[in-house]
């Protein structure tokens, strides 16, 4: 009767019993023994001499003949120091205490032996010695060649941390602040260990930043950084995301199935996004994942064991869910273990110009732009913003005003109107239309400029204008040359 197999098993050929191979072993000759071991003396690449306490040649391979250039089978008998100079056999025959990777002089050139007593009994009985490296200069070749391949791993290792997904370290992280400092510090504590961490903050003060720095600077930074946005994905696929599902687990499923988010993330990081807005049918099944680290896909029954780690973010006050009993008691204690807290960008105003400076220039490199700098009187007007959406806020200002920049220093006037518009000293008269008179004040600016100047450049300047835009603004409302 044939053995089955599944489809998707190989046959395996059966290992043969104990009792057969020493049968074997006894049904050789002694003859048959003899010449086995020396076909294998004789097969070693490097040069191997057997001699006794003494120091007298009792085996001598083809390999060590043919590199001394003497005949192997005439050196039985000899004293090894009349066939190999330099050599120290005897006097390990004696000692017997062995002597591994020594440099002996041979043939002219340096070469790395080896010197090993044979005890038998506890007692030396013989003295192997194996030509390691024909050529001390090979040992050299070797070294190099795995300093190479040390090289390509470490190469090997920073391309794949490029490609794991984490783009933000600690040092992405920029502002000076006490705030800032503290909480890098703190940052830079949770790496050392693979505790949850409960990271929360307004929307745009950069909770992900924190996420992937964590990441980054871990053990872990060579797998994946695997995210998932809570409040994205639909109530009814948020399961299958992050458990996975196997083949026709509901209509519409891959035919192959999914691994889900929990599984790609084993060894590295999960990233749960806006955990607030997790479905509270859906807390009670993280909880369990969180705490056994093991789960079954949808429509599976293997359990699956997945070594993450979790880091959680929320724009939202938890403590007030748990209250209002929208969020777990028992998920809230789990992930709220090590707590960042991100400050807005109006609790830490010493940060904005470094970070809109930092952010300039970044964008600035990407745009092929040449250098940008901030006027003083632009950075007044970004301190005095209380920034409603943080970070990211900061960024759209800088992107509008860098998208219509004529020269290289972003004013006053290149900021969006909401900024400054705190700081125009309000009108004596009523306004007809805000349009109308918009436009009829800049150019009694400009006007008002022009004489008092009576220079192009220099009213342009005192405008917190380019030239360029200033000659527009001429043409638009029809302003002559001779006006001033």
């Amino acid at each position: 009767m044939s053995t089955l197999h599944r489809p998707d098993e190989k046959p395996t050929r059966e290992r043969k019993p104990a009792e057969e191979i020493l049968s074997r072993e006894e049904n050789l000759s002694l003859l048959e023994q003899l010449e086995l071991f020396k076909l294998v003396f004789d097969n070693f690449y490097n040069g191997i001499m057997v001699t006794d306490t003494e120091g007298y040649v009792l085996l001598f391979n083809k390999p060590y003949g043919e590199f001394l250039g003497i005949d192997p089978e005439k050196q039985f008998g000899r004293l090894c120091t009349e066939v190999v100079e330099n050599t120290r056999m005897h006097i390990v025959g004696k000692t017997g205490i062995p002597e591994i990777n020594q440099v002996q002089h041979i043939k002219g050139q340096d070469t790395i032996v080896q010197r090993i007593p044979l005890r038998k009994n506890g007692k030396v009985v013989a003295v192997f010695g194996h030509v390691m490296f024909r050529d001390v200069r090979d040992l050299g070749k070797l070294a190099r060649k795995l300093s190479r391949l040390e090289s390509k791993v470490k190469l090997y290792e920073q391309e794949l941390m490029n490609l794991r997904s984490t783009k933000y370290t600690l040092e992405s992280i920029i502002g000076e602040s006490p705030a800032i400092r503290t909480l890098k510090n703190d940052a830079l504590k949770a790496t050392a260990n693979s505790f949850p961490v409960l990271i929360t903050g307004e929307s745009g003060t950069g909770k992900e930043l924190f996420a992937q720095a964590i990441h980054h600077a871990s053990c872990r930074r060579l797998y994946p950084f695997v995210r998932i946005n809570c409040a994205a994905v639909p109530k009814e696929l948020i399961e299958s995301e992050l458990f996975g599902y196997e083949r026709g687990a509901f209509t519409g499923a891959k035919a192959e199935g999914k691994p889900g988010k929990f599984e790609i993330a084993h060894r590295g990081t999960m990233f749960l996004d806006e955990i607030g807005d997790m479905p509270l049918e859906m807390q009670a099944k993280l909880l369990r994942v969180l705490e056994e680290k093991e789960f079954e896909r949808l429509g599976g029954t293997r359990v699956i064991r997945s070594d993450f780690r979790v880091i959680a973010a929320t724009n939202e006050n938890l403590d007030d869910l748990v209250a209002q009993q929208k969020f777990r008691t028992d998920l809230y204690y789990r992930l709220n273990v090590i707590r960042l807290h991100i400050p807005p960008l109006r609790e830490r105003r010493g940060d904005i110009s470094t970070l809109a400076g930092h952010l300039l220039k970044k964008m600035a490199q990407e745009a092929t732009f040449s250098e940008v700098t901030l006027d003083p009187e632009a950075v007044k007007i970004l301190l005095s913003y209380d920034w409603p959406g943080n970070v990211r806020e900061l960024i759209n200002v800088l992107e509008r005003a860098l998208s219509s920049l004529e020269g290289d220093t972003i004013n006053v006037c290149d900021l969006p109107f909401h900024l400054w518009r705190s700081r125009m000293k309000a009108p004596e008269y009523p306004f007809s239309c805000l349009k109308d008179e918009q436009m009829n004040a800049e150019k009694r600016a400009i006007i008002k400029a022009l004489s008092d100047t009576r220079n192009k450049a220099d009213a342009a300047r005192k405008l917190g204008i380019h030239r360029t835009l200033l000659y527009k603004k001429m043409k638009k409302y029809q302003i002559p040359d001779q006006a001033h």
